[in-house]
């Protein structure tokens, strides 16, 4: 990147740092001369955007005695200037632009190599600087570009942090016209689906009340009967899936009593060999939103762990946060299936029942409290259902 460039990213002509105020009469204290400054070389000018002593100016750079500084990209130290034939004809010399006899500068180079400038002292009277004062100056001078980074960074962080928050602003909004359409699509479709399923019914009713029903009818109505079912718990799925990603109601909250409660609510009551929970962690957490998301795993690991499923929850501390498992015995999941089953609408085994939306709304709830979820084998057979919570 050019001078000009990192000058123009630093914005530091015309948006000076106030710091650099207090470092530029420090560095006429530490040469004990009157007029300090803060130098900044574009191609074509020099700009004082920090002056001790006397009054900031531009010149042009073909006026600068600052370039022998920063084209060396090393430090000049010269007692008496008119003595000097590098700067004897210079305007800040020969009074044209000022009195200039000792001079001392030194150069402003930015972690990239490049120089952008120097902080000079100066006297209109011939002195010299000792070791001490020179080192002092050299580290002034690394404190200015310091400065200059903080502050991008600074400015630079303030922006992502502007963008982040414009993000969420819209993905909040995102999130609510999601779940306010979704409501409406449920409300249009609940009550229509209402109407057939109990047209279904009565039909199914009067079939086994019929002394010689047809075959082909009766399975027909069957199978109304179960698409009518699958259809309300996509509608409740799709419902759910929208819903999550509002406002969080964290609170203390024993996983393990969630694992609890998630085994009850599928028939399995404390002791029941088919479920094995470990000692889970107290964390700060949406515990209705993740009680859900460990009933889903739970009825996953069940419904595909075989003829007699065995489910076991466990968790390890893993640096600042927490590594929860749901494994099963079952045929296992292949990887790229793992990856596949946590978008939306999408079922690896069409024999099982279920509408697709289940892991899809997990990976939702988990993100929404800045965890992670996924699926890998277990060792030994079967699947492990994984997610990660922080502290």
């Amino acid at each position: 990147m050019t001078a000009d460039a990192l000058i123009a990213e630093y914005d530091v002509v015309g948006h000076t740092p106030d710091a650099f105020a207090s470092v530029v009469e420090m560095a006429a204290l530490v040469a004990a001369v009157p007029m300090a400054t803060i130098n900044i070389l574009t191609t074509d000018q020099q700009h004082q955007v920090a002056t001790f002593g006397f009054d900031a100016s531009i010149c042009a750079r073909s006026d600068s005695m600052c370039v022998a500084s920063v084209e060396s990209q090393a430090p000049v130290v010269v007692a008496d200037a008119s003595q000097d034939t590098r700067f004897a004809a210079n305007p800040f010399v020969t009074g044209e632009l000022g009195d200039v006899r000792f001079y001392a500068t030194h150069p402003l180079v930015t972690p990239s190599g490049v120089v952008i400038g120097t902080l000079c002292v100066f006297d209109t009277v011939p002195r010299e600087l000792d070791d001490q004062q020179e080192q002092a100056l050299l580290g002034l001078a690394d404190r200015l570009v310091d400065i200059l980074e903080l502050t991008r960074r600074t400015h630079d962080l303030d922006v992502a942090l502007q963008e982040m928050s414009g993000l969420r602003d819209e993905l909040r909004r995102s999130n609510e016209h999601l779940s306010a359409f979704a409501g409406q699509v449920s409300h249009d479709l609940v009550g229509p689906l209402a109407t057939v399923t109990m047209a279904l019914g009565v039909l199914d009713d009067e079939l086994d009340n019929a002394s010689e029903p047809s075959p082909s009818m009766v399975s027909s109505v069957q199978a109304g009967l179960r698409g009518a079912d699958r259809m309300e718990t996509l509608i409740r799925d799709v419902l759910a899936f929208a819903r999550v990603g509002g406002s969080l109601r964290r609170e203390p909250t024993d996983l393990s009593l969630l694992a609890r409660a998630a085994g009850q609510a599928l028939g399995l009551e404390a002791g029941d060999e088919r479920l094995r929970i470990e000692t889970l962690p107290v964390l700060h957490v949406d515990p209705v939103q993740i009680g859900a998301a460990l009933q889903n795993l739970v009825s996953n690991a069940l419904k595909f762990g075989g003829d007699d499923p065995r489910v076991e929850i466990t968790a390890r501390r893993e640096q600042e946060a927490w590594l929860v498992t749901v494994a099963d015995r079952g045929i296992g999941i292949a990887d790229e299936d793992a990856v596949r089953v946590f978008e939306p609408l999408v079922r690896v085994d069409e024999s099982a029942e279920g509408s697709g939306i289940g892991l899809s709304t997990c990976r939702r709830i988990l993100e929404a409290h800045g965890g992670s979820i996924g699926l890998r084998p277990r060792a030994g057979g079967g699947t492990e259902a994984w997610f990660v919570l922080p502290d």
